[in-house]
């Protein structure tokens, strides 16, 4: 029986908490389950604690940030012998049969890094950014569809992927790190993919939207939040190409910046241009961490 360690990174988790570690809790394959939680402020930790044995628990200090707990997790993965790892974000959750499903899938196949069930929300219907990044790859009459990008709501990693790529890159805090990831499996000519025949849930509902029956000030305030959201991630998505091994560093050095301008100029807004300091001043510890990544099991020392 292959041995799996699920780890749960958690902040302010109570919401989701009780689906999320029952869900590994009524798997027809069993984890381990190890849950690090961040310094949350809502009694998350406590709870685990009490209601959950069987469940290690790490607690940090302090908000360390989603990669670098999750680096706290792999490391042990691998000191411990486990041959996989599932990683499952605080606000999702499996089905009976998605890990059971995902193990049977990768020991078909040396080919990939990471693996992911096809992702949906909690009405059912399929989760709109998992939609959008893979859906158009997803093949029906294939076990696995590789896709060029999976979230890292639901990842099963194998050990061998790990033992390749590594940890996080301690140059993302919150977003940014699971597609960095994805291009370092994929410098090590390794893939990402989908196992069709496995569902598992991601929560988003709700989130950044108005109240119901909200007027329209608290309308457009929700709305202009989340258009900075949008804006934001965009500007991560410029560290993402500049940490990516596969690319020319000075060519991206150069671009970015430049990207960066137009999307200020198209949206009307000053956040992307004002990221371009953050950018430069980054740019020595990013090449650094850039060169780090190459290396086999970059960031798990």
């Amino acid at each position: 029986m292959p041995k799996v360690l699920a780890i749960v990174v958690t902040f302010n988790a109570m919401y989701w908490i009780d689906r999320c570690l029952g869900s590994l809790k009524n798997s027809s394959l069993k984890p381990d389950v190890l849950v690090i939680d961040n310094c949350s402020l809502d009694g998350t930790d406590g709870y685990v604690d009490e209601n959950f044995t069987g469940v290690r628990l790490i607690r940090n200090e302090k908000n360390v940030g989603f990669g670098a707990a999750n680096n706290q997790g792999l490391r042990i993965a691998l000191d411990e012998g486990y041959d996989y790892v599932y990683l499952l974000n605080q606000d999702a959750w499996l089905q009976e049969d998605t890990l059971e499903k995902m193990v049977d899938a990768f020991g078909q196949t040396r080919r990939y890094a990471v693996l992911s069930p096809v992702q949906i929300s909690a009405d059912g219907k399929l989760d709109a950014q998992f939609s959008k990044k893979c859906r158009k790859y997803i093949k029906k009459d294939e076990t696995i569809s590789e896709v060029p990008f999976v979230m890292a709501a639901h990842w099963l990693i194998s050990r061998r992927g790990l033992l390749t790529v590594g940890g996080f890159s301690p140059a993302f805090d919150l977003y940014g790190e699971d597609d960095n990831w994805i291009d370092r499996a994929h410098f090590f000519g390794l893939k990402a993919g989908v196992v069709g025949g496995a569902r598992a849930v991601h929560d988003r509902a709700g989130r950044g939207k108005p109240p119901r029956g909200a007027d329209r000030e608290v309308r457009k305030a929700c709305e202009d939040a989340a258009r900075q959201r949008r804006l934001r991630l965009k500007c991560i998505s410029t560290i993402v190409k500049l940490s990516n091994p596969g690319h020319s560093f000075a060519a991206r050095l150069i671009v970015e910046p430049l990207e960066l301008l137009g999307m200020s100029v198209k949206n009307l807004s000053d956040v992307p241009a004002k990221f371009i300091p953050q950018l430069l001043r980054r740019s020595r510890e990013l090449r650094r961490l850039r060169k780090q990544s190459k290396a086999q099991g970059a960031f798990l020392d």
